[in-house]
């Protein structure tokens, strides 16, 4: 059993990516405070988007029903995760009629901030074309910024493809009209962390796994594009087999002296803490150029490392690729396993 554990970065240049409430008929970039510091941020809902939105377009994706009016609307998915893979991998609550079935994420994503505050720059414009001579202008203004920006990510491995059919609560994942379903249509009854479960074909959690990671290789998406259109696809990104889903990898991206920087001395020292937990190399996906010159000098810093294969350093579109071959491929198939099943 594994869990696949790391951090994602972006590089956002002149970008408004996710925007908040505007005011005055201003656009807001999302934006947190710390102290007298403000720090831009891409919420996780609007990256998880991203990934939805960034999919094969032949790949099914669950139906959103919406209901009611006002305070009291909802919406909610076609709650199958056994048809589709957005419900499986990311998700769902559906509660009508006296009935509630939920299904924990299998990818839990942490907010994307930026490593070093950064005040939004605010972009004044106007709208005046073919208005007759002497009509006042429509005046309008966004903020936009530069930053990079990082964030916690986790792939609870044993949990994709795996959904529970008992427990208490929102606990069960759907319903049992739902279940003889997929179980007519090939899900096998199994035991998942105590829990009775039905459990798809190896096949298909392969497949869908190995998905998701040659997507995020190449995820797309974010607000204002026909402005501030960029590239939203990681810049770096790390991740690491862990036994038991512990993320120690969260504070090798810093800030020191106003800028980003990534620390091998801190990579080093969580990798020799957690050997014990570790389930295989450190992948350590970086795109030339982002940094500048650190990822020569990391690469430098951390030479043992890579030459013993404990970490693994190369382009992120192409370990991603890999991983994803290697996963498809049945060479993994350990870390899908939970012990107690």
């Amino acid at each position: 059993m594994s869990f696949l554990v790391g951090k994602i970065v972006l590089d956002v240049v002149a970008g408004a990516p996710n925007n908040g409430e505007g005011t005055d008929n201003t656009g807001r970039v999302k934006q947190l405070k710390v102290g007298r510091e403000t720090f831009p941020y891409v919420s996780a809902q609007a990256f998880r988007r991203w990934l939805r939105d960034s999919l094969p377009p032949e790949e099914s994706r669950s139906a959103v029903t919406r209901s009611g009016s006002g305070a009291k609307q909802q919406a909610y998915t076609a709650g199958r995760p056994d048809l589709h893979l957005d419900d499986d991998l990311f998700g769902y609550m559906v509660a009508v009629k006296k009935e509630n079935y939920q299904r924990d994420t299998v990818l839990a994503t942490g907010t994307l901030v930026a490593v070093v505050p950064q005040r939004p720059t605010l972009d004044f414009g106007t709208m005046s074309r073919d208005f007759p001579v002497g009509e006042h202008p429509v005046l309008h203004s966004h903020e936009l910024y530069s930053a990079t920006l990082a964030g916690d990510i986790l792939l609870d491995l044993p949990r994709a493809g795996v959904f529970e059919t008992d427990g208490s609560g929102l606990r069960v994942a759907f319903a049992p009209a739902v279940a003889e379903q997929a179980t007519a249509a090939g899900a096998q009854p199994t035991t998942l962390r105590g829990t009775a479960a039905l459990r798809l074909p190896i096949e298909e959690r392969r497949r869908r796994v190995a998905l998701l990671l040659r997507t995020l290789a190449a995820v797309r998406g974010g607000a204002k594009q026909a402005l501030h259109y960029g590239d939203r696809t990681p810049s770096l990104v790390l991740l690491a087999p862990m036994k038991g889903g512990v993320n120690p990898f969260t504070r090798v991206i810093a800030a020191r002296d106003g800028k980003t920087v990534f620390l091998p001395e801190v990579l080093r020292e969580e990798l020799g803490a957690w050997a014990d937990e570790l389930d295989g190399p450190l992948l350590l996906g970086w795109a030339p150029g982002f940094l500048g010159d650190q990822r020569e000098k990391v690469r430098r810093d951390l030479k043992d490392l890579i030459e013993s294969e404990k970490v693994i350093m190369d382009h992120p579109r192409v370990l991603l690729a890999q991983l994803a071959e290697q996963l498809q491929r049945g060479e993994r198939d350990e870390w899908f396993e939970d012990p107690a099943a």
